[in-house]
């Protein structure tokens, strides 16, 4: 599955507009994603993550952010139980249902698809979430349905959100649109000094 989305941001106070891409891949063993955009002057970020799927659900393997001349990747060593970083930061341990920056999205789709019932407005899920540099646990609270406007189709949609827990932590809300299987059709991502950027999807191509 092929999913395209429409981002505006702003960052230092400037707005950009940028293009991006999903891909979604899996074969009911194992799973690739790959989430590109890019931008005029801001340049592109590829993020990518590979794994295994199990009952479950994803189990990451490998989790790579690129963006200008930076290319970070954590890698999950399970016969260790530890997360590595390539950016030579302190290894983290590696939790129970671990998922990374990417897959996180992916697995929450996963899960609420296989029991929406389990999901109402103020449930909540938590998951241990790796980055290219440290680990953390984000805890997201389902907010409710919602009708989301998008270039992509006006969708029903049930909206997540995981709100800071420390000073330096990212506001994160995800729409989920159950005509596309639970798939992510709106990503905002908030950081601390109020930049942000809002990923709507604007066209899908299924297999």
């Amino acid at each position: 599955m092929r999913l395209k989305y429409t981002l505006t941001g702003e960052a230092k106070q400037q707005t950009y507009h940028a293009l991006g891409e999903l891909l979604w891949l899996q074969d009911g063993k194992t799973y690739d994603a790959r989430l590109e955009y890019s931008a005029f002057l801001i340049g592109s970020r590829v993020r990518t993550s590979s794994g295994k799927l199990s009952e479950r659900g994803l189990e990451p393997a490998r989790f790579s952010d690129k963006w200008r001349k930076r290319d970070l990747a954590a890698h999950f060593e399970r016969d260790k139980g530890i997360v590595s970083f390539s950016a030579n930061t302190p290894s983290a341990p590696l939790l129970p249902d671990a998922q990374d920056q990417l897959s996180v999205l992916l697995q929450l789709s996963s899960m609420v698809a296989g029991d929406p019932a389990r999901f109402g407005a103020g449930a909540s899920i938590t998951l241990p979430v790796v980055g290219p540099r440290d680990a953390d646990v984000w805890t997201f609270t389902m907010q409710g349905e919602e009708l989301s406007y998008l270039p992509y189709d006006n969708l029903q949609t049930w909206k997540l959100m995981r709100n800071p827990r420390k000073e330096f932590d990212q506001k994160v809300e995800a729409w989920l649109a159950p005509s596309l299987a639970y798939m992510p059709v709106r990503v905002r991502i908030t950081q601390p000094n109020g930049d942000f950027v809002d990923q709507l999807l604007r066209s899908v191509d299924s297999p």
